[in-house]
């Protein structure tokens, strides 16, 4: 007996770019996400970022599904950074920006961020957003 699952190929991961310079604010993103945040969505491949030219060439490549930048890092936050690549990147993938505080939120909308979720990270939270910007990724007959 077959599963009728089994004829339906894999999907792609989807590339997550995580910018940070603090490798613990890239690891909570991670342990938040995991492999896979929402069983309707393909697996998560990620690329680790410490620096902002990493961040542009990354985001050249066409291959990145959503970026998750920083607002708190140094020396080039991530809300600069999401307001550039919106501005410089035709098509931009979602940009979600991690703020310093709730009450920041005015200047992730300054920065043209698709959302935004203050630190300290709830999982929940994160995982929330990344699902609503990734679902506008996946073509509807994943």
């Amino acid at each position: 007996m077959t599963d009728a699952t089994s004829s339906v190929p894999p999907a792609d991961p989807l590339r997550v770019l995580v910018y940070s310079d603090d490798a613990d604010t890239r690891q909570q993103v991670l342990l938040a996400l995991g492999s896979r945040v929402h069983p309707d969505l393909p697996p998560l491949e990620y690329v680790e970022v410490a620096t902002e030219p990493v961040v542009i060439q990354q985001m050249d490549t066409g291959r990145i599904d959503l970026a998750v930048l920083d607002g708190e890092a140094a020396p080039v936050g991530g809300m600069g950074i999401a307001r550039q690549l919106k501005d410089e990147i035709y098509q931009c993938p979602p940009v979600l920006v991690l703020t310093g505080r709730r009450d920041d939120n005015w200047l992730a909308t300054w920065s043209r961020a698709d959302a935004a979720v203050p630190h300290p990270l709830d999982p929940m939270e994160l995982a929330e957003a990344v699902i609503r910007l990734l679902r506008s990724r996946v073509p509807a007959t994943r």
